[in-house]
């Protein structure tokens, strides 16, 4: 039979004091995701001036990332063992201390090392925040508090463009990797002030999952790198990608079997018996992916057909980002009312979201800024209605000691669903940009009276004149292939919308399909509704 862990800590009393703690998690974790998001949308500007080339800078991010979730994988056993006070007052000042070192790495190798140790820290922020949350927030509050969690994946990625772009354009690159200090300052005196100091539990030590541990963070590791390294080494037709993917697969089967029977495991795979929870988790990837319609697809079609900087579309994301501050606690009180079921506010959620996309679709090479508003305004709504319903789901059916298993299990799949999301998107663009662009050139090719005489007056409109007043060939040709292109960035990513809006309607068939009815925590004491198993 399996051995049980040690009891969990007794609850402790929610003061001023304990609440100041909690903020300071919450700083120290969204100021881990705005380094990882800040750092790369800046990469262009930080890599010309580090001297780095297109490919060793690539690794920069790969790197990060990789780090970065296996952490998170780990991250709530070791603060259970070494104190949740202890361990993240030492990830915090690691976490500051690299960013501050950062800057002087002069080689390449120096520092790739040295952002893999940041994403190390980085990485075991976010699974504290909801650690926290789970064990110290009374059920009056505790909507609040995921809503406060939920800011790490709505505020943060939305607000870093215009960071990236400050940093970069205004004061200097060594600021991209900087910006971590104040703040985490910040965030340790409060975590030291605020968290209780639980004892040390050195004796879970004796059950280590150290084998679930190299299996599990070298799998996850190796396939994020197979990821974001995959379209650039031309994926299958690359030994490198071939060898990450498949020791990957073989280290996540292994790791999953451990885990199922291990006595003292980083995953509670047993949990995932619970509908909700398993909902929660396929739900939450949906969602990452979703919410990629408010920010990767405006900025590509910015950057790549009207040659934005990222500081010109930046307004466009803190649209969506600095509501959140007011719109997220808003969506916590309406779930905080009984009569409102979460699984209706998830699927309204959606339904913004997918009016969002079909107007995006209407995308054409005239649109400027002002004809986005209203879709990131649907966007601003409509992200935390994905968001809090799957949390409040999902952790109805956690109990306060199983929160280190549930926080390492939620944020290694919103960790790896973030890559992939990001990868996806990116990969389709790309295949369907190609695949557009042939399609235009074959129909002028072989019809060439689809090319209008306004085309055609455009094509050569921006075209310099020669001395004598004609106008270049080369010139003329090279601008009709620019407007080729740029038409088929916008079928592309029209094509994204409408990809985006299938996943939408799949998160509200499971939506339909797999979670019970749950109701807020603090209305369960008052009426003795059991949550849902």
């Amino acid at each position: 039979m399996n051995a049980q862990p040690a009891a969990a800590p007794a609850p402790h009393p929610f003061t001023l004091r304990l609440a100041l703690g909690l903020v300071g998690v919450l700083i120290a974790a969204l100021t881990s995701g705005l380094n990882d998001r800040v750092s790369d949308l800046a990469l262009a500007d930080v890599r010309a001036a580090i001297g780095f080339d297109y490919d060793t800078a690539s690794w920069i991010t790969s790197a990060y990332q990789a780090a970065e979730v296996a952490a998170m994988m780990v991250a709530p056993w070791f603060a259970v063992t070494f104190s949740l006070r202890r361990f993240a007052l030492v990830v915090a000042c690691g976490f500051a201390l690299t960013g501050a070192l950062q800057p002087f790495a002069s080689t390449p190798s120096l520092f790739i090392g040295l952002r893999i140790v940041q994403g190390i820290f980085g990485g075991a922020l976010p699974p504290l925040l909801m650690t926290v949350a789970l064990r110290f927030l009374p059920p009056t509050i505790k909507l609040y508090g995921l809503a406060a969690y939920a800011l790490t994946a709505t505020f943060g990625p939305n607000i870093a463009a215009s960071l990236a772009a400050f940093w970069t354009d205004s004061v200097g690159w060594q600021f991209v990797f900087w910006q971590v200090i104040p703040p985490l300052i910040i965030a340790s005196l409060l975590i030291a002030k605020g968290l209780p100091q639980d004892p040390v539990r050195l004796e879970r030590f004796r059950q280590i999952d150290l084998f679930g541990m190299l299996t599990g963070c070298s799998g996850i590791a190796l396939m994020i790198l197979a990821l974001t390294q995959g379209e650039r080494l031309d994926w299958l037709n690359s030994p490198l990608i071939i060898a990450m993917l498949l020791s990957s697969a073989a280290l996540l089967i292994v790791f999953f079997i451990n885990e199922w029977y291990h006595p003292l495991p980083l995953f509670k795979l047993q949990m995932l018996e619970r509908k909700n929870l398993t909902h929660g988790l396929l739900v939450l990837t949906g969602v990452l992916l979703v919410a990629l319609s408010g920010s990767a697809l405006p900025s590509s079609y910015f950057g790549q057909v009207e040659g934005f900087r990222t500081v010109q579309f930046a307004p466009l994301a803190l649209a969506i980002g600095l509501p959140q501050l007011i719109i997220a606690p808003f969506m916590a009180a309406l779930l905080n009312r009984r009569w409102i079921d979460c699984r209706w506010m998830l699927t309204c959620g959606a339904a913004l979201l997918c009016v969002s996309c079909l107007m995006g679709m209407q995308l054409t090479d005239e649109w400027a800024r002002q004809n986005f508003w209203l879709i990131q305004l649907l966007q601003a709504f409509g992200q935390p209605m994905l968001i809090l319903p799957v949390l409040m789901s999902a952790t109805s059916v956690v109990q306060p000691p199983e929160g280190p298993y549930a926080s390492a299990m939620f944020n290694t799949v919103r960790g790896f669903s973030s890559v992939a999301a990001s990868s996806l998107i990116g990969n389709f663009l790309t295949h369907r940009e190609k695949f557009h662009s042939h399609i235009l050139v074959d129909q002028l090719g072989n019809r060439p009276w689809l090319m209008t005489a306004d085309t055609a007056a455009s094509a050569s409109a921006a075209t310099p004149l020669l001395p004598d007043g004609s106008v270049s060939s080369t010139e003329n040709l090279s601008h009709f292939a620019t407007l080729v292109k740029h038409q088929a960035v916008i079928l592309s990513i029209s094509d994204a919308y409408l990809l985006i809006i299938g996943f939408a309607l799949l998160l509200v068939l499971l939506t339909a399909w797999l979670p019970k009815r749950v109701y807020p925590p603090q209305t369960l004491l008052q009426h003795g509704t059991p949550a849902p198993r």
